[in-house]
């Protein structure tokens, strides 16, 4: 568990348990507000998740190269890093749309599956480097031509996505990282949020100025550069899309400038008041920033990306403080959902959508599963919505205790 950090482990951890909750409930038609994310503009603590997750790949990178020199070796690790989250995330949107000779049911699953199971042995262990570059390149190379060669069975398939950003943002930021001072980034993160106001408020693209859904230069560029492959729920614009990609960066290299700070020599105390103030310096900007540029996570808005940061900053401060004041014993649990996140994530797709591929009469395995074993237990809907969705955490839970307990860690 080299160059870990405590703190950081579990604010990453308690991240990933929020978007174990918030993706996975038991109806979806049934979810308590909080655990949506905001219509539009404004926040709800579901909209933490996703900023919260790149603020902390920003910190994992001076944690992770405290040098902060470029090498080819450095460069090497990051690129194959980047192809490799890029393709899984790829691979999750056309996890469900792979054929195999017309098939249908648990033959062409099985046959999903065993594709997923190859890339898991090659991307999840300890290959060699070039080896799974290569890999990961063919991969999103082959996917890239189905979905925009012409196939009818790829002609909707979403290539935006969270972790096809995940891969960009930290891609940009480690160059960043390397490349600028502290100074550095902090104008770079400046010059990022001033010029995507600008770009979305004040430019001559079409729909500049207007916020609404579907209809601003975000929504434009998206259309623009790849109609039918945008998120499904939207059709004409991608909340994971390409402009918006460009506050997206500074999440992480906030979480960059924070990272510095942690592992700084400072007092631990001279480190808590410090975030404290940063965070509060960060949420107080971005509350001022709303009133002309509203807190918008579909559009990851520059006050979005502000004030997420500062609450970022502040649970991790809180975490710190915690564990200084108090001892660490109570951060196992967190601990063990921190220190394999991307295995989390990824195969928090892959399940659902395996057990939604399995038929029990005229339902899904998922379904008859929820409705045999969960909602007979909570007669109210939003109740036993939400028990499904803490169900689903706890068997997480079990898995990454084992692996925790014979230290298992999965990178990618």
């Amino acid at each position: 568990m080299k160059n870990r950090v405590l703190s950081v482990d579990v604010l990453r951890g308690l991240t990933m348990m929020g978007m174990t909750i918030v993706n996975n409930p038991g109806d979806w038609g049934h979810v308590f507000p909080p655990l949506l994310h905001a219509e539009w503009h404004g926040w709800t603590p579901t909209d933490w998740v996703f900023p919260f997750f790149l603020f902390l790949v920003g910190i994992s990178i001076p944690l992770a190269h405290p040098e902060g020199t470029f090498s080819h070796d450095w460069m090497g690790k990051v690129l194959t890093r980047t192809m490799k989250i890029f393709s899984l995330g790829l691979f999750l949107a056309f996890f469900s749309k792979i054929p195999l000779f017309g098939l249908e049911g648990i033959p062409v699953l099985l046959f999903r599956l065993a594709i997923t199971g190859g890339l898991v042995i090659l991307f999840f262990s300890a290959y060699d480097l070039k080896l799974q570059f290569n890999v990961a390149l063919i991969v999103t190379s082959v996917l890239m031509v189905l979905a925009l060669g012409g196939f009818e069975a790829f002609s909707s398939v979403r290539i935006p996505g969270v972790l096809q950003r995940i891969a960009v943002v930290y891609f940009l930021a480690s160059l960043a990282y390397v490349y600028l001072s502290t100074i550095g980034l902090g104008i770079l993160s400046i010059l990022l949020l001033g010029g995507y106001w600008y770009i979305m408020m004040f430019s001559n693209l079409p729909s500049s100025g207007v916020l609404l859904p579907g209809q601003n230069v975000a929504a434009w560029i998206d259309e623009a550069l790849l109609p039918g492959h945008l998120y499904s729920a939207t059709k004409t614009w991608d909340p994971e899309g390409f402009l918006s990609t460009l506050p997206a960066i500074v999440s992480s290299l906030l979480g960059i400038l924070s990272g510095i700070a942690l592992r700084s020599n400072r007092p631990i105390s001279q480190k808590i008041i410090g975030g404290l103030i940063s965070g509060v310096i960060l949420v107080g900007l971005g509350y001022v920033w709303n009133q002309e540029f509203p807190i918008n996570k579909s559009l990851w808005t520059s006050s979005y990306t502000l004030v997420m940061a500062g609450f970022a900053i502040w649970f991790l401060t809180t975490i710190e403080g915690l564990i200084y004041v108090f001892s660490d014993r109570w951060t196992k649990p967190f601990v063990v959902f921190g220190t394999n996140a991307i295995t989390v994530f990824f195969f928090s797709g892959i399940i659902p959508r395996v057990l939604g591929m399995i038929p029990i009469g005229d339902r899904s395995l998922q379904g008859w599963m929820y409705t045999t074993f969960i909602t007979p237990i909570f007669p109210d809907p939003y109740v036993a919505s939400f028990a499904g969705a803490l169900v689903y955490l706890l068997i997480w839970g079990g898995i990454l205790t084992y692996f925790y307990r014979n230290r298992l860690i999965f990178k990618v």
